[in-house]
Formats: C-alpha cells, sequence, structure tokens
C-alpha cells in the first residue's frame, strides 16, 4: 500500500514538473518558429529536428527536476550538515574540495564549452576549471562557517580576475568568463545549493539560511582564475570549425538522428553521475548510514536524475543547436543586420525559463525567505538581465568590441549596488549569475551568435565566445535592483498607515 502511495504521489508530482517543462519551453519554441516562416526559412529536416528536440528538452526537464528534488539535493543536504558537524576544520577542506572537484567534473555544460574551444585539450579545460571549483568552494563553505561578509570576498575576487586579464592573451579571456558560467550548470547547483544549507544548518543565529546563498557566486568565480592562469601556459588558438548542420532525407533518417545520439549522451551523463553517486555511496557506509526508505528514494531520484539530463541533451545538441546555428546564420546575412540584438533579446527573455537550474533557485529562495521574495519576481528579473546581456553579446557579435568593454564596468557596478542593498540580495543576484547560464545558454544562445560570426565574417573565439559570460552577468545588476525595490516597498510600509499600505502591497 505505501508503496503503491508512493508511486502514485511520484507519478502525480512528474506530472506536474512536466507541466511546468511545458510551459517554460512553449515561448522559444514559438519564437523560433516564427522565425523560420518568416524572416529565417529552415530546411525541413532542421524544423522537424528542432521540433522533436522540444519535446525531449520538456520530457526531460520534467525528470530532472524531480530528481534532484528526490536525489541530489537531498544529498547535498546530508553531506554538507555532517561534514559541517564534524567540526574539524581539516574535514570540511578535504571533503568540500573534493566535492567541487567531483560535481565540476560531472557538469555536462563544461564538457559542451570544451569541446568547442580550440587550443586547449579538453580534459586540461576540465581539470582546471573544477580544481578552480574545488578551491572556491572551500572558501565558500569557510566563509558560511567563519560568517565573513560575502561583498569583500567578491571584491578580493574579481580584483584578481580583471588583474590577471590585463595580462592574457584575448583569445581566452571570453573562455575564461564563460567557464565561470557554464560550471554552475543542472548538476552542480542543486548539489551545492543543498551543501550550502547543510553546513549552515549547524548554525543557530539568524543570518544563517541567508549565508548559505553566495555558493554559486564564488564557484563561478575561481574557473575564470583557473583559465585565465592556464592561459598564461596553453598557447591561443583562434582556428574555431563550428558544427556542421545535420541532413535527414526521411522521417526515418531524422529519427536516427537522435537514436544514435542518445547512447552518447547516456553514457556522458553516466560519467557525470556514477563520482557523485560512488561519493555518497562512500558517506552512506562510513558516516551517514541513512534508512533503507530514504536510501531508496535517493536511488530513484539519481535515476530520475539520469533519464532527464540523458534524455535533455540529446534533444538540445540533436535539435536546438543546429537550429540555433543556422537561424543565427540566416539571420546575419540579412540586409538589415542590427535586427540580430531584438530577435536575440526575446530569444533570451524567454529561453532563461527552460533552464532547469533557475527553478531549482527560484524555489530554494522563496522557501528561504517565506515567500518575501516571490518566484515570479526572480523570474522577471533573470529574464530581464538575460534579455539585455543577449543583446549586448549580438551587439559584440556585430562590432567586434572585447568583452572586458562589458564586464568591468557590470561587475564594478555589481559590487558598488551590493553595499546598497540588503545582503540576502547581493547573494542570491550573483548565485543567479551562474544559474542563468546553463545547458540552454551553452547550446542555444552560444550557437546563435556564432552562426552569426560566421556569417558575419567575424572571429568567433573572441566576438561569439562570450555569451554565457554576458548572461552570467546581466542578473547580478537586475536582483540587487529588485532589492532596491524590495528595501523602498518595506520602508514605504514601515512609514505608511494601514489604507497606504494596502496601496504599496498593489503596486508590487
Amino acid at each position: 500500500m505505501h508503496l503503491r502511495a508512493d508511486l502514485g504521489r511520484t507519478k502525480t508530482i512528474l506530472g506536474e514538473k512536466v507541466r511546468e517543462a511545458l510551459a517554460s519551453v512553449l515561448p522559444i519554441t514559438a519564437i523560433v518558429l516564427a522565425l523560420c516562416f518568416t524572416l529565417s526559412p529552415v530546411p525541413v529536416d532542421v524544423l522537424l529536428a528542432f521540433l522533436a528536440g522540444a519535446v525531449l528538452l520538456i520530457i526531460g526537464m520534467g525528470f530532472f527536476t524531480l530528481g534532484a528534488d528526490m536525489a541530489m539535493t537531498p544529498i547535498g543536504e546530508q553531506l554538507g550538515s555532517r561534514m559541517a558537524g564534524s567540526r574539524k576544520l581539516w574535514v570540511v577542506v578535504t571533503v568540500s574540495f573534493a566535492i567541487g572537484l567531483i560535481v565540476t567534473l560531472s557538469e555536462p555544460d563544461l564538457q559542451v564549452l570544451a569541446g568547442q574551444v580550440p587550443g586547449i585539450p579538453n580534459m586540461v579545460l576540465i581539470a582546471a576549471v573544477a580544481i578552480g571549483v574545488g578551491v572556491f568552494l572551500v572558501i565558500a563553505l569557510l566563509r558560511i562557517l567563519f560568517q565573513v561578509p560575502l561583498q569583500w570576498l567578491l571584491i578580493g575576487s574579481y580584483a584578481l580576475v580583471f588583474l590577471l586579464a590585463a595580462f592574457v592573451p584575448k583569445d581566452f579571456l571570453a573562455v575564461a568568463f564563460d567557464s565561470g558560467g557554464v560550471t554552475t550548470g543542472p548538476m552542480t547547483v542543486p548539489f551545492i545549493m543543498a551543501l550550502g544549507l547543510g553546513v549552515s544548518s549547524i548554525r543557530s543565529d539568524a543570518n544563517a539560511a541567508q549565508d548559505s546563498f553566495g555558493l554559486i557566486a564564488l564557484c563561478s568565480v575561481g574557473p575564470i582564475l583557473s583559465v585565465l592562469i592556464l592561459a598564461l601556459v596553453f598557447p591561443a588558438s583562434s582556428s574555431y570549425v563550428p558544427a556542421a548542420i545535420p541532413q535527414a532525407g526521411d522521417s526515418r533518417e531524422l529519427m536516427q538522428l537522435f537514436v544514435s545520439a542518445f547512447p552518447h549522451y547516456a553514457w556522458e551523463v553516466l560519467t557525470c553521475l556514477l563520482p557523485i553517486a560512488a561519493f555518497f555511496a562512500l558517506f552512506q557506509i562510513f558516516f551517514l548510514r541513512l534508512k533503507m526508505k530514504k536510501l531508496l528514494r535517493i536511488l530513484v531520484g539519481l535515476l530520475y536524475t539520469y533519464i532527464g539530463l540523458a534524455v535533455f541533451l540529446t534533444g538540445v545538441n540533436v535539435g536546438f543547436l543546429p537550429a540555433g546555428t543556422y537561424l543565427g546564420q540566416k539571420i546575419a546575412g540579412l540586409s538589415v543586420q542590427w535586427i540580430l540584438v531584438p530577435i536575440g533579446m526575446l530569444m533570451g527573455w524567454y529561453i532563461v525559463q527552460a533552464e532547469p537550474a533557475v527553478h531549482v533557485l527560484n524555489k530554494q529562495v522563496e522557501e528561504i525567505t517565506a515567500g518575501a521574495i516571490p518566484g515570479s519576481a526572480m523570474s522577471t528579473s533573470l529574464s530581464l538581465g538575460v534579455a539585455a546581456s543577449i543583446g549586448l553579446a549580438l551587439v559584440r557579435v556585430l562590432t567586434g568590441i572585447s568583452v572586458l568593454w562589458f564586464l568591468a564596468p557590470g561587475y564594478l557596478l555589481a559590487v558598488g549596488l551590493s553595499f546598497f542593498v540588503p545582503k540576502i540580495f547581493t547573494s542570491i543576484a550573483f548565485d543567479s549569475g551562474g544559474v542563468a547560464s546553463g545547458p540552454m545558454t551553452a547550446t542555444f544562445l552560444l550557437p546563435f551568435a556564432q552562426g552569426a560570426c560566421e556569417a558575419l565574417g567575424g572571429n568567433i573565439v573572441t566576438d561569439a565566445f562570450g555569451v554565457v559570460a554576458m548572461v552570467a552577468m546581466t542578473p547580478l545588476l537586475t536582483i540587487q535592483l529588485l532589492g532596491l525595490a524590495y528595501q523602498w516597498k518595506m520602508r514605504a510600509q514601515q512609514a505608511a498607515g494601514p489604507e497606504d499600505e494596502e496601496i504599496i502591497e498593489l503596486a508590487f
């Protein structure tokens, strides 16, 4: 009876997750279809592959988000609380570094980016990024334990980043900042955020839950620094070769594109999840010793996570990536090239809603703030930020302006805002930057920019790369501006009478 009831609840929750994914993916699908039938006609096989990819994307997101709730979040919380509960500094440092290393090596987004970067062997780039995440995850967890203000760590970290950037070849700048964005993807975000909650749970002060935010922000800095240091060792290379657009003569060949690709991504996701599962198994045997029912739920959650990510990556890479590249090429080839910017902004507005990790962040923000920061406000702020970032990224594609001309003032303004907004908004804002730049950005918007850059005859490595970095930067501003509005609301309520408070509530 209990098993049947659990299966019934799981089926209901899965249906809800799939409906959420459907609502997220439909807008960007509608935009692409509108472009295909108006400004940018595409071959029928590319269009059908895109639609099939959208279906797989919806199914994959549904399974993944359910699996994250059932497995990744509980594993992270259990490891975090047990690790911090040991009260031994060497345990926190050693275990958190190992977790950061393992989870990053498991991140599909990083593998997607590494396969597109010329001049550096894939595993060298992945290993460097993983070490950067491991080091900064240690710093982030120690910050929670010792209650170090986040803003001072961010100021010091980004000062070092931009100092190093002055000595690095320009071919590596955009790639380095992109690495910081892709590191915090669908595998890493649920795990690291839950780890922060677990560590903060051993503190009894009022700010403990708020301090659990900021881990993603710091873990996004580590890869940037590690790739900048790596750039001083490896020679730069700009000989980028874009992925070929697949072709299918009939429906059977179209299906074969997905069928033949699925084993590759299934194996890729398996290699991603195995280190996490093995690490958890060791902790379960020697430390956690969870009851069978809870352990079984986590194992089922890992299975859902595996199925969801494998289906998700197959749909995105086979269906979305080629369509993004082709659309970018066709639209950039129009007589009015500047139309790239508003089209890209429209895509950016909706595409962030399809990022799996965004849903995880929005849910945890709403829970920890007890609804004071609603998920709808977070979604709107993130959409505004990503829309602006894609517009600026495509301005770079059109003009060839260095990415530093956008990132340096953007981060400077973001750090400046941190002195005027509530601390919780600063932590969430810097976390949101890493979360927004997930698999949809790396596998649709980046190829879109690459296709446009190729059609315009630009340098793809210096001009098209950097899209992920721009997406990671702008939410830092929009979420903190949301914090300023929230702060104004609270002050206005304190100063207003009961009738005025009702008017203010309606305004927000």
